[in-house]
């Protein structure tokens, strides 16, 4: 038997995140989600189901005022989408799941949730896809890599590249000050379509920078074409898993994309980093790099009103 409660007290939330949530991501750490809670201040609903044993299941929901649900905390959004991947729902049974999902009571939309196996109406649907690079599967080396491609694809991808080298290129690393040249190049690019558009989200951003900053997680790759900024990358490193955060590029160099994105595949070989995490976002060179996809799923009220949809996916303890 176990019993279900709310929380809502920060300080308790906190307490009830650090006690059963693993460590093993960086948006698994509650000073991660502070970052943007902080800016958001959106209100927290735990809920939580105890049994004798503790707390045997976990939802963590904050209001976003805009689409009048719960996200998955700390409700950060932007165009009604959250961010922050790899969010988790734990539970010890799915008898616990279906009963802290209903005890909701309430509209929510979850998204980037890491795998739940399907049971029931419980079902989740797939939402997006991040992509990933995996040193260790080509022996840390660059040419087992490029083995993977064709003889004509891995041409052009070299050949775009080196065109651009061409022109004169330097790496920069860990230069902190191009946080705001980086939302600039972001802005532009992207307009009101940047996450960066938002104040909150670019602030939350911001507090994040400083976090890992702190922390001595954070890595800042800016490339310079003749001396001008062509492209930076705001990354963190955090359990040997190299995440790249967000970016800007400079429209006068098409293609520089390819470029630094590269530069973090041979950076991760060299240094024998385990796993090299490109996020969600759907960026034609994600697919052309051949990168292994990695879906994340999605638990709205819309999907657990349909009954008995079933999804192929793993069974997990915390999820």
């Amino acid at each position: 038997m176990f019993s279900l409660r709310v929380a809502t007290s920060l300080d308790e939330c906190r307490e009830i995140w650090e006690m059963v949530m693993p460590r093993e991501t960086i948006t698994d750490l509650w000073e991660v989600r502070a970052c943007f809670h902080h800016h958001f201040k959106r209100r927290p609903k735990f809920i939580v189901a105890e049994d004798s044993k503790g707390i045997c299941g976990m939802l963590p929901l904050s209001w976003i005022d805009e689409s009048g649900r719960y996200g998955y905390f700390p409700g950060e959004t932007w165009a009604g989408k959250t961010w922050l991947e790899q969010n988790r729902i734990f539970f010890r049974s799915h008898e616990v799941l279906k009963a802290i999902l209903s005890f909701s009571n309430s509209s929510c939309h979850l998204r980037y949730l890491t795998p739940i196996a399907p049971s029931g109406r419980i079902a989740p649907e797939e939402d997006e896809i991040g992509y990933l690079f995996f040193p260790p599967q080509y022996g840390y080396d660059m040419e087992n890599y490029f083995r993977e491609f064709s003889r004509k694809s891995i041409k052009q991808i070299l050949r775009s590249v080196a065109s651009i080298e061409s022109l004169g290129v330097s790496i920069v690393y860990d230069d902190f000050s191009d946080f705001d040249l980086m939302v600039r190049m972001n802005l532009s690019r992207f307009e009101a379509g940047s996450y960066f558009h938002d104040k909150r989200f670019r602030e939350s951003f911001r507090s994040l920078a400083g976090y890992l900053a702190q922390k001595g997680w954070l890595r800042f790759t800016k490339v310079l074409i003749d001396s001008e900024p062509a492209a930076i990358d705001m990354g963190c490193m955090y359990n040997n898993v190299y995440t790249l955060l967000a970016g800007g590029t400079n429209s006068n160099y098409p293609g520089v994309a390819k470029l630094i994105n590269l530069h973090h595949l041979k950076r991760a070989c060299q240094e024998h980093i385990d796993c090299v995490d490109f996020m969600c976002g759907d960026f034609t060179w994600k697919k052309l790099f051949h990168l292994t996809p990695r879906p994340l799923y999605l638990l709205s009220s819309e999907t657990l009103a349909v009954p008995e949809k079933r999804l192929e996916t793993r069974r997990a303890m915390h999820v």
